[in-house]
């Protein structure tokens, strides 16, 4: 009788503490199944978005592989390009170097609309050609498309240069390229180029005998140390081409007169001494008469 009493009100605390902590369970997991299933919709999400990441990776890697494919045969074209342009323009600055030792195609040449057009031009072609000499460069390749190239630019310049309408032309409106020649003849290495420097020597030789020529020349900032840097070449030729340019500094007096001082103080006279002993019998008979010149500085061997 009293289990009878008793039983049924233990049982139901039971069971409704049961019910109770099992309700808590299910508001849990459905909490967690909400929760799981947010996680699925972000990482569905997510994933559509590295896929998109990954297309637009792709994409972009097989554009820049397009591109750089594009540029290679871009730089491949214009290497093809420069090289023709080189072979090109040493074939005719070749044959232009042989004609321009005719007078009247001088006058033709100079006649032309395009005539200071192609002095600038050859200015800027020389100066380009000794910036791409290398640093450690021994010797130069005679035989390649570029020294061709400038080898006949500075023939033309000479060739102009050694007629009288040539001179005043360079004078007067090829400033520019009196001045580029100057500059790289003070930028060469000694030994590197010669012919080059023997062909922009001569150039500038030939331009002084113009007397407009020789005075702008001279005038030209650091021409004096210019000359005795040339006389310390071990090259003859240049040594004789330099010589030669000294020389008609000497013997025009109003050009003397202007430069006199600072030759008289830094004039390298014993190298001019050593040059009147050399074996080559142009460069020996040249210093010799120099030494002459130079007697009116009060200079004693």
């Amino acid at each position: 009788m009293q289990l009878r009493d008793f039983l049924p009100k233990i049982v139901n605390g039971d069971i409704l503490g049961t019910l109770q902590k099992l309700d808590a369970i299910e508001s849990n997991l459905e909490k967690k199944e909400e929760e799981v299933q947010q996680l699925r919709m972000d990482c569905e999400h997510f994933k559509a978005r590295l896929e998109t990441a990954q297309a637009d990776c792709m994409r972009e890697k097989k554009e820049k592989l397009d591109l750089r494919q594009q540029l290679n045969e871009a730089k491949q074209q214009l290497l093809q390009q420069a090289e023709y342009c080189t072979e090109m323009g040493a074939a005719v600055c070749t044959l232009l170097w042989g004609v321009s030792s005719n007078e009247e195609a001088v006058k033709t040449i100079l006649g032309g609309s395009k005539a200071g057009k192609f002095f600038t031009i050859t200015a800027q072609t020389m100066e380009s050609f000794v910036k791409s000499l290398s640093e450690d460069m021994k010797q130069q390749d005679l035989d390649s498309d570029e020294n061709q190239f400038v080898l006949a630019l500075a023939g033309i310049v000479t060739n102009v240069a050694a007629l009288a309408c040539g001179r005043e032309f360079l004078v007067s409106s090829s400033q520019e390229l009196l001045d580029t020649m100057m500059h790289l003849l003070g930028d060469m290495k000694p030994g590197l180029c010669n012919k080059f420097k023997v062909l922009m020597l001569m150039s500038l030789y030939n331009v002084s005998i113009n007397l407009k020529g020789l005075k702008y020349i001279s005038e030209s900032p650091g021409f004096i140390p210019l000359l005795w840097w040339l006389l310390n070449d071990p090259d003859t030729e240049v040594c004789l081409h330099a010589l030669r340019l000294l020389q008609s500094v000497i013997l025009e007096p109003e050009v003397l007169a202007r430069t006199a001082p600072e030759m008289r103080d830094t004039l390298p006279f014993q190298r001019i001494l050593a040059l009147s002993k050399s074996r080559n019998a142009d460069l020996q008979a040249l210093a010799k008469e120099l030494l002459e010149d130079l007697k009116i500085f009060e200079y004693e061997a």
